[in-house]
This record gives structure tokens, sequence and C-alpha cells, in this order.
């Protein structure tokens, strides 16, 4: 199993990324998200996912943790494939992703490619049920910011979003004590939260 690959990028053609590691090139999918942080003839590190069956072996490459946990929580959902879930990611950030699955917005799912409002209320459904479950954790009971009233939703929202996308509740927290998201809509504490983690 493939956890991920580090090498020269050789090739870069439509959802597709050739990955030289050392003389062995490696074909694989990816998001138009993924393929926007990469040129050719220089190197990179991808996060693997898999998917085998009995006439295909296929890799597919992700330039974050986050949208490989992402990819893989699409394709967990009934009916959606690694296609689809690569349509959805080339469309969606993560964070956005993760947001737009918490309020329910159809609308941006769908204009992914060969979305369509079914498989988006799908989505939302089954992936909304997992972000849930995950709320229940002890993160969500931190006092660690300072909102005027009415933010607390910004906040459990953007938390929610972040812990989907991998991140640990104590990660969350130390950087959110640094942070005045007074004013602050979901999306913009999420930006600001990635932006210390990766700094």
């Amino acid at each position: 199993m493939f956890y991920h690959l580090e090498g020269i990028v050789s090739e870069i053609g439509p959802n597709l990324v050739v990955l030289d590691c050392g003389g062995v090139g490696f074909a694989l999918n990816a998001t138009i998200n993924t393929i926007s942080y990469l040129k050719t003839g220089e190197k990179a590190k991808l996060y693997i996912a898999e998917s085998i069956g009995e006439s295909n072996f296929d890799l597919y490459g992700f330039y974050s943790k986050s949208e490989k946990r992402c990819y893989e929580m699409l394709v967990s959902v009934s009916g959606i494939g690694p296609k689809a879930a690569l349509s959805i990611l080339s469309y969606n950030t993560p964070d956005g992703l993760a947001l737009s699955i918490l309020n329910n917005d159809v609308r941006a799912l769908t204009v992914a490619p060969g979305i369509g409002k079914k498989i988006a209320q799908r989505v939302i459904l089954e992936l909304k049920d997992k972000i849930s479950k995950e709320m229940d954790s002890p993160v969500f009971d931190l006092p660690v910011v300072n909102l005027p009233a009415g933010g607390d939703k910004q906040v459990s929202d953007a938390i929610a979003a972040l812990t989907v996308l991998g991140y640990s509740s104590a990660e969350v927290a130390q950087v959110l004590k640094r942070l005045d998201t007074s004013g602050m809509s979901a999306e913009e504490i999420i930006k600001a939260v990635l932006k210390q983690m990766v700094n």
C-alpha cells in the first residue's frame, strides 16, 4: 500500500500527473486543485489513494492530506466512484467541501461536471452524519475563543470542518487561542487556521 510518492513531475495532462520516482514513472489521477500546485521538472510529494479491481490498479495523487481524506470520504458514499470524487474535489477545496456539506449547499457540489442534484444530496446526507459524529468530540466544548453573541455557530462549523479534514482537536484549539474570530465567517476562520497551520 502506498502512502505517498515523492519524485520529479515528468508530465502533466488533464486530471493526470506522471511522477518519476527513481526512474519509475507513476501515472497518478489528480484533481485540478492538485495539478495547479505542480510544475513539470520540479520535485513534488503527493499523498496516494488506490483503487484496485479485477481489471484495474489505479493510483490517485493529492497535494495535501486534507484533499486525500476528502476523497476517501467521498468514495465511501454509495454511488460515488473515483471519477466523481475527483470531479467534486476539482471544483471544491477541502475546506469548502466540508462547509458545503455542513450547510446543505447542494449547488456548490453540482458545479462539478457529472454531479447532479440527487448525487449531491446523497453526499450531503451520508457525509454530514459522519461529520456530526465527530462534532461530539470534546473539542467543541473548548472555551478557547471569545465571540460576540451569535458567533458560536461559525466557530463550531469551522472546527467541525477542520476536524473532518484530519486536524486534531489539540491542533485546532492551539491555533484558535491565537486568533480573534470576532465577526469572521466559518470559511474565514477555516482559512485563518489553515494559514497558521502551515506557518
